[in-house]
């Protein structure tokens, strides 16, 4: 491979345990475009073999770049051999047509003489992980740059999210060099999506319908088409969702689908962030920069105490499901009120009708809220006996016993906890009959929670937690960019993501 060949922007890295299951990947990959794939040797029970499969797959596809790896167990990988073994492979695997190798720094260091020799044939790629922690990554950048090389991997693990900044800022900190930096795990799939645009040559991605070789990774098509990460510049404005958990977010394929569709220079990610992390992650924002944040679950109350404004109804609610930041200042709205009052009153007049709120966190809180503003009769009902008095108190609501559920009927009932929330899908708050005529679950991954499940079965009207999902997305979108939300790419883009299709 000439020197002076680029890497394209996304590897894909394949660790598969026979070279049929190998190629079969391989040649998936570069029939659906990919020209940068990843052969790890380690992962093949017979790594010998692996230099056998590099020559069959660049003879069938020539123009694709392919970087081989055979990563020693004592530094994380699978390979059981010796360093002159382990180099020995790779030898082999350039002589079979590999372009370029990647070689970890425990390595590299122990054997830099005989690394001079795939300079003449090939690119080196020094790489140096830690499936820790990310330590103070100046000392980490010093270390790998001793060593001669094309390019230089830093790929840690992140444990809060400002880490995901401190591996972006060490792209921009040595410029004159060829970086790749990353930080695994869920939190710092940020980094995934950002790196390339902070000045790192490329990113890592899993292969089509498999998994990959590091914690975070998604596949290439989904880098692609759901964050457009190829298209991503330093100008682009970077938006996002808090949660913990933020696995099951249908939202980062929601919003990318409306930027996308208003032609907005934007990307929105997901940011695991858990309670105690939330100073770091505003930290962390205000650097990055982030021009505005969607908020779920656990964050919504607690999120209050770090914005500068807060819209008068989200104040009165108690919880904030909208950031943006405005004139330096970090502002605060409540579109889960739409959210909710929209689909119902498409079923019924809420003027004077009973309805029941199940839950006492965000959600439950602006529901009952913005039911009572709408005029309805709310009572509450939660697993938290006191937190429901508190809230029912707040907000002007009757407050009803768990158990004395069965006594009671309403015109309609609207379910705002977790359960049934994906993974947990068996998950439902009420025990037999559903005591309402219309049922509204605002948990919306799965589409059919076993909550709607039951109440279709008892003839129960349904309105499923995407109406309310989409309505308050839509608002958000407004909110942020000023411009009319495209409600049908939306909605589309949202069933698609939740058909979790491979």
């Amino acid at each position: 491979m000439p020197q002076n060949r680029p890497f394209p922007r996304i590897c894909v890295a394949l660790g598969l345990p026979d070279v049929a299951t190998l190629l079969d990947h391989a040649r998936r990959e570069a029939e659906a475009g990919e020209t940068f794939l990843e052969f790890r040797l380690d992962y093949l029970e017979r790594p010998s073999e692996g230099p056998g499969a590099i020559l069959s797959f660049q003879k069938e596809f020539p123009g694709c770049i392919v970087l081989a790896t055979c990563r020693r167990h004592q530094n994380r990988g699978k390979f059981n051999g010796s360093i002159e073994e382990q180099l020995d492979l790779l030898e082999g695997a350039v002589a079979a047509g590999a372009q370029a190798v990647d070689i970890e720094i425990e390595t590299a260091e122990a054997a830099a003489e005989r690394l001079s020799q795939f300079h003449r044939r090939a690119k080196v790629v020094v790489s140096y992980h830690n499936y820790e922690s990310t330590p103070p990554m100046d000392t980490v950048l010093s270390r790998v740059t001793r060593v001669p090389a094309d390019a230089y991997k830093v790929v840690t693990t992140a444990r809060k999210p400002s880490d995901n900044l401190r591996v972006l800022a060490a792209a921009r900190a040595l410029p004159r060099h060829c970086l790749v930096v990353l930080a695994m795990g869920e939190m710092g799939f940020p980094t995934r999506v950002l790196s390339p645009v902070y000045g790192g040559v490329y990113t890592y991605a899993a292969p089509m319908c498999s998994e990959g070789t590091a914690a975070g990774q998604v596949s290439a098509r989904h880098l692609r088409r759901i964050f457009h990460v190829e298209k991503l510049r330093k100008a682009t404005k970077i938006y996002g969702v808090i949660a913990d958990p933020i696995r099951h977010s249908i939202s980062p394929a929601v919003h990318n689908r409306a930027f996308q569709s208003r032609r907005a220079d934007a990307v929105y990610l997901p940011f695991l962030v858990s309670p105690p992390q939330l100073r770091d992650f505003f930290s962390t924002a205000e650097r990055l920069p982030l021009a505005g944040f969607s908020v779920t679950i656990p964050h919504k109350q607690k999120v209050l105490r770090y914005l500068d404004a807060v819209d008068p109804l989200a104040r009165r609610i108690g919880a904030v499901n909208t950031v943006w930041r405005k004139a330096g200042k970090w502002r605060g709205a409540n579109t889960d009120v739409a959210g909710v009052t929209g689909p119902l009153s498409r079923h019924l007049s809420l003027r004077n009708a009973s309805v029941l709120v199940a839950g006492n966190g965000g959600a439950a809180r602006g529901a009952a809220f913005a039911l009572g503003d709408a005029g309805a009769k709310v009572t509450l009902v939660g697993r938290n006996g006191d937190r429901v008095r508190s809230l029912a108190k707040v907000c002007g609501a009757d407050a009803l016993p768990r158990e004395q559920l069965h006594t009671r009927h309403f015109d309609a009932v609207v379910h705002a906890t977790p359960l049934g929330m994906f993974p947990h899908v068996n998950g439902c708050f009420f025990e037999g009959e559903i005591p309402a005529d219309v049922v509204f679950d605002l948990v919306y991954n799965p589409a059919e929670t076993e909550l709607l499940r039951r109440a279709r079965e008892q003839g129960k009207a349904v309105i499923p937690g995407l109406d309310m999902f989409i309505e308050q997305a839509v608002r958000q979108f407004e909110i942020w960019t000023g411009q009319t939300a495209p409600r049908a790419a939306m909605l589309k883009a949202a069933q698609e993501a939740l058909e979790h299709k491979c």
